[in-house]
């Protein structure tokens, strides 16, 4: 894939300075979503409501990481009401434990092409968006 992020020369540096700016709110919505382990998801709400509400007026790449952020959340929201259903017989808590890892992957590897200006290559993934 092509890099996103425009030459420094001259007056593309403005152009820069925007495509620096687009990558502002899905990095904090990366993490809100880390953050929200420690506040018991009240900031990944928040989180995926920024990533809803902006979703359609970026550009593609950056829309990337909205639908990836989004999925993010509907399959943390799904998979972690299950860890806490059959935490009753023991298994929750290994499901809960897998699933605070799959997130963290997914934030870190979406925070890592957000700094290098590229967008998640496969946003419907399970996985970690490739």
């Amino acid at each position: 894939m092509s890099e996103h992020k425009p030459a420094t020369r001259g007056s593309d540096e403005s152009q820069t300075t925007v495509a620096s700016n687009l990558r502002q709110i899905p990095m904090v919505v990366y993490i809100l979503y880390l953050v929200g382990f420690l506040t018991s998801g009240i900031t990944t709400l928040i989180g995926v409501v920024f990533a809803y509400v902006n979703r359609n007026s970026a550009p593609e790449w950056v829309q990337s990481h909205y639908t990836f952020q989004i999925r993010t959340f509907w399959l943390s929201l799904a998979v972690g009401l299950l860890g806490v259903v059959l935490s009753v017989i023991g298994v929750g808590f290994l499901i809960l434990l897998a699933l605070m890892i799959w997130t963290i992957v997914r934030c870190v590897v979406g925070l890592s092409r957000l700094s290098e200006y590229q967008p998640i290559e496969n946003p419907q993934s399970l996985l970690a968006g490739r």
